[in-house]
């Protein structure tokens, strides 16, 4: 049942999620709005593109910690008894609050990114080993084609096959949210696509900046 509290709590993850780092740390140290460049998305991928590595990590690792503190919140501050289904449940709520703030961020006149990091830090908070081997697909695909739409895509489908088929999870709820994961992130890339097969998808290469006009995606 939703209380008070726990809307209290849900209110706070979506305000962590809302973070707009890569709003930030261009506007702070490169007074740049990234969004104006590259695709047009205030996310880790389109930092690297636009600022290059030493914005980019930051970015990233900022959106991945917003995705996993959202979701702790049901440790520190929930209602329910740890490893209880209702907290699993009220955990997987904290994530979807988190990556609407990163989608549609309350700071920044809700423009914000596709959310993929941020995803990854709840992943990693609620199975922290299916994250793992979807972060593997991930670096693999990426490493062999510098497509990170296309390694998105890989690692959001093989979720819910690592939560169900390996990992046997027996949680309903957890495994419709594994299965909602992957059509998020396919729904949310669907212009890169069209791009993919018509190759002219844009790779990552971080060996510098690359502030070119904002395109259409």
């Amino acid at each position: 049942m939703i209380n008070l509290s726990n809307i209290i709590v849900l209110l706070a993850a979506y305000l962590v999620g809302s973070i707009p780092s890569a709003v930030w740390v261009g506007r702070t140290f490169y007074n740049t709005d990234v969004r104006e460049y590259g695709s047009g998305n205030a996310g880790a991928t389109n930092t690297f593109r636009v600022l290059g590595v030493r914005a980019g990590i930051p970015v990233l690792l900022m959106d991945v910690a917003k995705g996993f503190i959202a979701v702790q919140l049901a440790v520190w501050m929930g209602s329910y008894l740890p490893g209880t289904q209702q907290e699993v449940n009220f955990k997987l709520a904290l994530g979807i609050s988190a990556l609407l703030g990163h989608l549609f961020p309350v700071y920044v006149g809700f423009r914000g990114g596709k959310g993929v990091a941020t995803l990854l830090g709840v992943l990693i908070a609620v199975q922290p080993q299916a994250a793992m081997i979807c972060a593997g697909v991930f670096l693999l695909l990426f490493l062999s084609t510098q497509y990170v739409s296309l390694s998105s895509m890989a690692a959001a489908i093989a979720y819910p096959f690592s939560i169900m088929i390996v990992y046997k999870e027996t949680i309903a709820t957890v495994n419709i949210f594994a299965m909602a994961v992957a059509i998020l992130v396919l729904v949310t890339h669907q212009r890169n696509i069209e791009r993919l097969l018509k190759g002219t998808e844009s790779r990552v290469r971080f060996s510098g900046r690359n502030k070119e006009a904002k395109s259409s995606s």
